[in-house]
């Protein structure tokens, strides 16, 4: 009996030994050099849960404020039991985008957009993707290709809301998106594989940045199920389309290098790939960027005055001219509005725009990043006073006189930087800029309840709702 409880005594000293041995190098992670400051956590939950904690959207969350009082720009954490760096430090963030280009994405979110995705497998299948990317979605695609469509669309919904007296900016964003781009993309489809792909899309579940279980009931379980869900409905319409040699959409197109001097040609599995991160990305950034601005738009009633002053002339102007369509020209006019984006593309970017996995050790202020730990580079320079006078306010007119096509600078960087800019950054301002010109069109309000937050991806926990009046008719100062 007293060897039987020697024995168990042994087996649970060394189970504790073992297990303080594993906490202590999770706490002390082996690194060649001298670690940034910082601290683990939690043994593989790290300190995931403060920093998912939902903080106001406008402003730095504050476990980032926090670390920073404490650590300084640079500091190690860990979280969704991954090691990270963070860094709020614009030169280091800038040269770490400039000499990394692996993306800095938590296991869920690999899982989610496959392993094998263009996006996210070497240098060389990115930048394949960018330049199909860049040739729907560049300046000139979009001139061509996007402008009309998304003109259409954010009149017909915003006619439609203003009849039922309100609607939801952020759903009917999305719409607006999903409607263009399936359009682009798929070409006609049956009704019934449009209905259900938009459904797909506009329902998605939210929270990419999350654990990495999955098991049933997790979210990242459901959310591998909607994504099996989405592909096969996609490649289902692909292949019926080739087999009865119906047309793609442009897009399509593109990808299969069917169009004068189009690339090359993938296959058609990795095209489904790339076809379904294209549209899940754009689904999830614009339409809470818009509804944001939107908000901002409401609480600040000068910037809303002088959007409807500015919105009224290009309507007088086209109506003069006997023209209904935005035009490019019109786009480019709307210089007030696009200091209004650049300002909300400003504030709202407490996000990190900068993930990287690092590919070699890097050394910087006497410490040492080790290869392979997450990057995250946060845009802090967007609220540094000495670059932006008074800057947690919403001041559009700060962006007077500026080059405001600029989409990257040292001081400026919503988009992210280095090789995984984001392509679609004029495409997003282009819809932006459509949907406040039509909203202005409109005497609206949104809900003065309405709250945006962020927990990573922005949140309207009470919704995103405006109220529209179909009585255009302005006051004198709005130029109606």
């Amino acid at each position: 009996m007293v060897e039987v409880y020697e024995f168990w005594t042994i087996i649970v000293s060394l189970s504790v030994v073992k297990l303080c041995h594993w906490i202590y190098k999770w706490i002390n992670p082996n690194s060649n050099g001298k670690l940034p400051p910082g601290s683990m956590g939690f043994p593989i939950i790290g300190e995931t849960f403060e920093f998912m904690k939902p903080h106001d959207a406008f402003q730095l969350p504050t476990f980032l404020t926090k670390k920073l009082l404490r650590h300084g720009p640079i500091f190690r954490t860990s979280l969704f039991g991954a090691k990270v760096i963070i860094s709020t430090d614009i030169g280091l963030n800038m040269e770490i985008a400039k000499t990394n280009h692996a993306p800095g994405t938590p296991k869920s979110l690999v899982r989610f957009f496959g392993e094998n995705n263009l996006f996210v497998r070497s240098k060389e299948s990115h930048k394949h993707v960018r330049n199909l990317t860049t040739q729907f979605l560049g300046s000139q695609g979009l001139r061509l290709r996007m402008i009309q469509d998304i003109d259409f669309l954010a009149r017909k919904h915003m006619e439609v809301g203003a009849k039922s007296g309100g609607l939801d900016t952020k759903e009917t964003t999305s719409k607006i998106l999903i409607e263009c781009l399936a359009k682009k993309v798929m070409g006609d489809m049956e009704p019934e594989a449009a209905e259900e792909l938009t459904r797909c899309w506009t329902y998605f579940p939210r929270g990419w940045f999350r654990f990495s279980w999955n098991i049933p009931g997790t979210g990242v379980y459901r959310m591998l199920k909607a994504r099996k869900q989405m592909m096969n409905l996609i490649k289902e319409t692909v292949l019926k389309k080739r087999a009865s040699g119906e047309e793609f959409g442009e897009f399509f197109k593109i990808i299969f290098g069917e169009t004068e001097g189009g690339a090359e040609t993938m296959s058609i599995e990795n095209a489904i790939e790339y076809i379904f991160t294209f549209f899940v990305i754009a689904n999830e950034t614009t339409p809470g960027v818009l509804a944001a601005t939107v908000k901002l738009i409401n609480d600040n009633p000068k910037v809303k005055q002088e959007l409807q002053r500015e919105h009224a002339q290009i309507v007088r102007d086209k109506t003069e001219k006997k023209e209904a369509d935005l035009t490019w020209e019109d786009y480019k006019s709307m210089t007030f509005t696009q200091m209004v984006i650049n300002e909300s593309l400003r504030i709202t970017s407490t996000v990190p725009t900068m993930l990287r996995i690092t590919e070699h050790e890097i050394q910087v202020s006497g410490y040492t990043i080790p290869v392979g730990w997450i990057f995250m580079g946060f845009p802090s320079v967007h609220f540094n006073p000495e670059k932006y006078e008074d800057p947690l306010a919403f001041n559009p007119w700060r962006w007077k006189g500026k080059d405001l096509s600029v989409i990257l600078s040292r001081t400026y960087m919503p988009f992210g930087a280095g090789s995984r800019l984001c392509l679609g950054a004029e495409f997003a301002k282009l819809q932006m800029a459509i949907f406040i010109h039509h909203l202005c069109r409109y005497r609206w309000s949104m809900k003065t309840e309405t709250t945006v937050l962020r927990r990573f991806i922005l949140m309207f926990p009470r919704g995103s709702d405006v109220q529209i009046s179909e009585d255009t008719e302005m006051d004198n100062s709005a130029g109606y």
